[in-house]
């Protein structure tokens, strides 16, 4: 007897919250948008070895998992996310977290990230554009590749004042290791005045909508042409600015069945300035995909960074699909 009085309450109570629910989370919140047509359950499956040990009350790994993209999705600190959890009623809706449910604290966020790592999320990634592939959202025909600068410090005054003082003439890539923080990072230079310290985020951007569908990271110093194996597709053009107008980026590009659409050098004697002004227009539209994202590295090491970009560019383009979809989906009805 007291069980099914137990069940009943149960029961009210959690169709108290849902119309709790209901009530203050907006209609069109992007959010449930992301519900709507994507699969959490399924998408977070591949991370249940993370779950065993993760939280003191057993946090489900999908709750996790959709707090680490909200945090992406906002640029919260561990601490903002934290807060978030407790007191922003949309993003504890969406993290499958009840009213009167404990949330973890800011130390849970840190340790997640650490079990995933990259080779995870990059899985999960990809079954996001999988997903997306299936709603019509990329094409597969035109590619758009570029690299763009990851900063992990903006000044190492300190850092050369010590290598100087070793009787280094200035802190070199050679030698930066030695002094720096981040044992990883380079400097990496685009031009005579655009020269940073950190990495290089290489993207691969299907351009029927300007999804991301390839992620790759590197230290500043790496050539964006060496990149170029890791992040080209397997068919369709490939466009490609100057940076990469290199036969062996030429070569990977033909050796995944593709055909190279690269901006030539002035002094290739190849280069066809009316092709190359078509070119230039095509791709164009697509270069902002790289201004939208984070340019400071939020952590230490590439293999964090690496983890920073996969998350950011998951974030990236669920953010179009949220725009994207249900423009579609009249269409469609």
């Amino acid at each position: 007897m007291t069980n099914i009085g137990a069940n009943k309450t149960s029961k009210m109570l959690f169709e108290t919250e849902e119309e709790i629910f209901n009530t203050l989370v907006e209609k069109d919140h992007p959010f449930r948008y992301l519900n709507e047509h994507f699969d959490f359950v399924e998408l977070s499956h591949s991370l249940s070895a993370c779950y065993s040990e993760l939280g003191t009350t057993g946090i489900a790994i999908e709750k996790g998992f959709k707090a680490l993209l909200v945090q992406f999705w906002e640029d919260y600190s561990d601490r903002q996310m934290e807060k978030a959890l407790k007191l922003n009623i949309g993003v504890r809706w969406f993290c499958g977290f009840g009213l009167l449910e404990q949330t973890p604290d800011h130390s849970y966020f840190g340790k997640l990230r650490k079990r995933i790592g990259p080779e995870r999320l990059a899985e999960i990634f990809h079954k996001v554009n999988e997903a997306m592939k299936k709603k019509n959202l990329f094409g597969e025909v035109f590619t758009f590749i570029d690299a763009s600068s990851i900063i992990t410090k903006t000044a190492l005054w300190d850092e050369r004042d010590k290598a100087i003082a070793d009787g280094e003439e200035k802190l070199k890539n050679a030698i930066i290791n030695n002094y720096t923080a981040d044992k990883d990072a380079k400097w990496g230079a685009k031009s005579k005045t655009n020269i940073w310290f950190g990495f290089k985020r290489h993207n691969a951007v299907d351009m029927r909508y300007g999804i991301i569908s390839k992620v790759a990271v590197t230290p500043a110093n790496v050539p964006d042409y060496k990149a170029v194996k890791d992040i080209c597709p397997t068919q369709g053009m490939v466009f490609m600015d100057k940076g990469y107008d290199y036969k062996e980026a030429d070569w990977w590009v033909r050796l995944n069945g593709c055909v190279p659409a690269t901006l030539r050098k002035n002094n290739n004697k190849e280069k066809n300035f009316d092709l190359d002004s078509w070119r230039s227009k095509i791709r164009m539209p697509f270069e902002s995909t790289f201004s939208k994202q984070r340019k400071r590295a939020r952590y230490r090491g590439q293999t964090k960074v690496t983890f920073q970009c996969y998350a950011e560019a998951m974030v990236y383009n669920l953010k179009k699909a949220v725009r994207i979809l249900p423009s579609l989906t009249i269409l469609e009805t």
